[in-house]
């Protein structure tokens, strides 16, 4: 039972009366004071009939008499600082020991299900490192929210259709002589991208020839050959020209073979996956129909438009003169689909936060075209990830690859393990793998350390540093734990089931229980603000204390056996906390290092 239960039994009994638990209000004491927990008693006042610093003395000296938990205490202006008992932090450690899956709780048939958007890549561009921090946070969102007791559906839309698209098309059409993934030896996303790339240099080529023939800059982008064949590919596509879809499908399965092999390397998979090409119409028919009931309007051109001024917004197009759709109509589709599809009891969506108003928008939308779950949206807008250098533009192939990165991660992992002898006792294989395990866990946590509300810098060789608040830090502690725990044979050396509570224990032995005791609450805690970072830090800070505590004592040569075992059985239990933080993270850890 915690700390706060015994506590309020415990004075339910003095004082003979109920006492609500949220009359119990215990906080960690501040570093300058004595103790582990203060009790705040102000709330009991009523109930003592004394002032505060009587009331903190009268409750002192009854905990410290009638409970084993409490062993001493002070009064320091009415608040009542309580200090812990070995015994019943042993006791804590005896309970996590005994735990199976620490930290997590799995969920029932009648849980929540909460569907994750994330990843939402177009294509006509490989992933970069933007996709990469998205990708990151919503497969971490999703795997906190399951160990808090979710059932979760992990989503991706692919956006497949819409100029952009059309424009890496006609580029390859225009300029490809027939290239392809196999006759370049590119990857099917990455050859796409070129030719995205491709179409902005020529069109920027034919607006300067017009603005130099006299056009103004509008002028120019209204003249300009290049986007009109665009438009009218992305018209003939909509009207099922077999040519254009055959075009449009031979060089989409270029492209997603290209995302499959980065979400495997980046480890991060999805439960279903929905595309654009298949929801725009349902969002068309919602909004044809909304016009008919007069939700929406119709401007002369042919155009359909929302009018949110009401709604402190401005007006939103959602269907344009010729009839093709915007984001919007498409994402109206995808909401009404996924809900067709799922009993999803909270939709969230991982976007980034210059999304922030399409997201305000949609979620008004929906309800006033009468889905019962508009309002019910959940936004999680992040914030953009940059390099040192600045900021990346697709158009401008300034972006960082994603699959390069992975790569030049992986490389920097085993260049830096090997100058610092981590891997002197590994073959070949462990060599790899462990290269593999570290750049990307360097990459990963670096990312989701950050909170993801804010702006970020990448910055590579930062992360990849052994030393500090870094996923390869705090890896090498993982198998440095595992490292004693092989030596210490468990053939020979069972480690009891239970401790016994009478051992002796140091400051920093107490101080790593009290950590490992928080990790539920801080799983918890991250689930309910959809942040990795809150475990990210929590896992850096066991670390710290571990290693410090490994630097100040001796575990397989401490001559006291009880003593021993009860430092292999709270590194072990440092180490399935690591394991399982990361693994909420997506991060692997190695066994040896």
């Amino acid at each position: 039972m915690n700390i706060q239960s015994l506590i309020q039994q415990d004075l339910e009994r003095f004082y003979a009366v109920h006492i609500p638990e949220s009359q119990i209000q215990l906080q960690k004491t501040k570093k300058e004071f004595t103790g582990h927990l203060t009790l705040v008693v102000f709330p009991l006042l009523k109930i003592s009939k004394k002032n505060p610093e009587q009331t903190a003395q009268e409750i002192g000296e009854y905990l410290k008499t009638n409970q084993p938990a409490i062993a001493d205490f002070n009064v320091i202006k009415g608040f009542l600082n309580l200090t812990v008992a070995p015994a019943y932090w042993i006791n804590i450690l005896n309970d996590i020991n005994q735990t199976e899956n620490y930290g997590t709780r799995p969920a029932g048939e009648q849980a929540p299900l909460v569907m994750i958007e994330y990843s939402s890549p177009n294509t006509n561009k490989p992933l970069h490192l933007g996709h990469i921090r998205n990708n990151l946070l919503g497969y971490s969102i999703s795997e906190i929210l399951k160990a808090t007791g979710n059932r979760v559906v992990k989503t991706n839309i692919v956006n497949d259709r819409g100029i952009h698209i059309c424009k890496s098309m006609l580029a390859w059409k225009r300029w490809g002589n027939g290239e392809t993934p196999e006759s370049t030896g590119k990857k099917g996303d990455h050859l796409i991208g070129d030719y995205y790339v491709k179409f902005d240099q020529e069109y920027k080529k034919e607006l300067a020839a017009l603005e130099a023939a006299g056009c103004t800059k509008k002028e120019a982008e209204e003249q300009s050959t290049l986007m009109a064949e665009a438009r009218e590919m992305l018209r003939r596509w909509e009207a099922g020209d077999f040519e254009t879809v055959a075009l449009w499908e031979k060089m989409n399965a270029w492209v997603y073979a290209g995302f499959d092999e980065t979400y495997r390397k980046l480890g991060v998979d999805f439960d279903q996956i929905y595309y654009e090409s298949q929801t725009y119409l349902e969002g068309k028919e919602k909004v044809l129909e909304g016009l008919k009931k007069g939700i929406f309007y119709q401007k002369d051109d042919g155009s359909v438009w929302a009018d949110l001024t009401a709604d402190g917004l401005d007006e939103k197009l959602l269907l344009r003169s010729d009839g093709t759709s915007v984001y919007m109509t498409q994402d109206i589709g995808t909401a009404k689909l996924r809900f067709d599809d799922y009993p999803i009891d909270k939709m969230v969506y991982v976007v980034g936060n210059e999304q922030n108003y399409h997201f305000q928008v949609l979620s008004l939308l929906l309800d006033k075209l009468g889905f019962a779950f508009g309002k019910g949206l959940v936004h999680f807008s992040y914030g953009m990830v940059e390099l040192p250098e600045g900021k990346m533009k697709s158009r401008e192939g300034t972006v960082v690859d994603a699959d390069d990165l992975i790569e030049e991660m992986i490389a920097t992992a085993r260049e830096t393990a090997e100058e610092l002898g981590k891997l002197d006792n590994c073959n070949s294989e462990e060599i790899a793998e462990v290269s593999r395990i570290v750049g990307l866990g360097a990459l990963k946590y670096f990312i989701l350390k950050v909170d993801p509300h804010k702006n970020m810098v990448f910055n590579p060789k930062e992360s990849i540093d052994f030393n500090g608040n870094t996923g390869p830090f705090i890896q090498y502690t993982y198998a440095r734990i595992q490292s004693v725990l092989r030596k210490a044979d468990p053939l020979t050396f069972a480690l009891p089931e239970r401790l016994d509570v009478c051992i002796p224990i140091n400051q920093k032995e107490e101080s790593l229980i009290r950590l490992l005791s928080d990790f539920p609450a801080i799983v918890q805690e991250a689930a309910d603000t959809f942040s990795p970072a809150v475990i990210a830090n929590y896992i850096y800070e066991l670390v710290k204390e571990y290693n410090q505590f490994y630097h100040d004592y001796s575990i397989l040569r401490e001559e006291n056996e009880s003593v021993k075992k009860f430092r292999l059985v709270l590194s072990e239990n440092v180490g399935h906390v690591i394991s399982t933080g990361f693994r909420l993270l997506g991060i692997d850890v190695p066994e040896r290092m």
